[in-house]
């Protein structure tokens, strides 16, 4: 298993959108990929804006692969309900799209997933620590985060850079993210650079119960390094169900 090497990009998204067949995921959330990204109306520098604009487009991205329902393989269907699928994307390797019901609300997981992302180590034991290296604005950031070296991790510490973009629209709020280089922020020593391709979660509230909100979340990553294909596509949704288990317990002590 791979669990200290699952990260959100913003991370961040999915559930009860869909679920096995992979079809119907635009129709049930009224998702689509041009509607989703509003405008940002702040002024902003020209580095500020090349990280939403890059925030925004991997959010897009993701998204757009949500919406395509075909191709999808059930991979683990868990008794509570939680369901993990996949699908080979050219140009993007293959891809995990969990799905799951939380209970609880949007504000509750914007607040834990986002605003909050720097204190994720202290309930999900998988990650050592997430630092937010900048702001653009209040929909985006760039942060720097290492994977924990726990028991049974069979690919070593990671670390990544990511920007992270939020957007929320009603009753849906949308997390995406993706690897960015930065010259003043090399891989560190000791670790594996790892990248998330477009990556995103997609919480929407459960119109007959506000208290719970379905998670839909599509993970795309490159661990890098030399493991077998077969090892990091064994370990990847495995982690996906390890990460939602940890919310869970987080979510239970409000």
């Amino acid at each position: 298993m791979l669990p200290a090497v699952v990260k959100l990009c913003c991370g961040i998204s999915y559930p009860h959108l869909r679920s096995m067949s992979g079809k119907g995921f635009n129709a049930q959330s009224n998702i689509t990929s041009e509607n989703l990204l509003p405008k940002t109306e702040v002024a902003v520098s020209e580095d500020q804006l090349f990280y939403i604009q890059h925030g925004k487009e991997a959010l897009r991205k993701a998204v757009s692969m949500l919406e395509d329902g075909e191709g999808w393989k059930l991979e683990i269907q868990e008794n509570n309900g939680d369901v993990i699928c996949s699908k080979v994307i050219p140009g993007a390797g293959k891809v995990f799209r969990l799905e799951a019901v939380l209970e609880a609300s949007l504000d509750d997981l914007y607040d834990l997933l986002f605003v909050r992302v720097e204190n994720m180590h202290e309930w999900n034991p998988s990650i050592q620590r997430v630092k937010v290296l900048k702001r653009a604005g209040p929909e985006t950031i760039v942060t720097h985060e290492v994977s924990a070296e726990t028991a049974g991790n069979l690919i070593g510490q990671r670390d990544f850079l990511s920007v992270r973009h939020s957007c929320k629209e009603k009753s849906c709020l949308y997390l995406g993210g993706a690897a960015i280089q930065l010259e003043s922020f090399p891989p560190q020593a000791g670790f594996v650079r790892a990248e998330d391709g477009p990556t995103c979660i997609v919480i929407k509230a459960l119109d007959e119960d506000t208290r719970k909100s379905s998670f839909t979340w599509l993970l795309n990553m490159d661990v890098k390094g030399w493991l077998p294909k077969s090892i990091v596509n064994q370990g990847l949704p495995r982690a996906q169900l390890d990460f939602t288990r940890h919310l869970r317990k987080r979510l239970s002590l409000r």
